[in-house]
């Protein structure tokens, strides 16, 4: 138990900054979404003000910009179905709708348009690298986006 007394401001500070943390076994580890400071375009909105929808969707967004920072030009970011057998979903969309759902938009491994929609209580996302488009020059990088639209939509906000 602490003993240390906080003032009403500390108090209410203390909660509106998520904590995170993360171990590994490798004494030299990447560099990990829960290690990254927060974007301002999410550290804005103490996490009590957002939805669960909300919430979940800002740190997907962190988990795929990390994800994408340490893939060659050669891979994009795609995600495997966990719980299931329905494959891969390469991610070329993300959003929410308020209160609870998250959408993934894409496409799957032979191309065909894709998207799943998934309840906050049971979001399980495992990303993956896949190649390529072959007929594409560079690699598409939706983390990045989204990450930049965040930052946007704080702006937009602030005027």
């Amino acid at each position: 138990m602490d003993n240390e007394i906080k003032t009403t401001a500390e108090a209410h500070e203390g909660e509106a900054i998520p904590r995170a943390h993360v171990v590994h076994c490798d004494p030299q580890p990447r560099q990990t979404a829960e290690k990254e400071p927060l974007p301002k375009g999410i550290a804005k909105t103490p996490v009590a003000e957002k939805s669960p929808a909300q919430w979940a969707y800002e740190r997907l967004i962190l988990y795929i910009k990390n994800f994408e920072e340490q893939l060659d030009n050669e891979h994009e970011v795609a995600m495997a179905f966990v719980g299931g057998d329905a494959g891969v979903l390469r991610i070329e969309g993300l959003g929410y709708f308020d209160p609870d759902i998250i959408t993934f938009y894409g496409s799957d491994a032979s191309g065909a348009k894709t998207q799943l929609i998934q309840h906050v209580s049971q979001l399980s996302v495992m990303l993956r690298a896949l190649p390529k488009a072959p007929t594409a020059k560079a690699p598409n990088r939706i983390g990045f986006r989204l990450a930049a639209d965040l930052e946007q939509s704080a702006t937009r906000e602030e005027t």
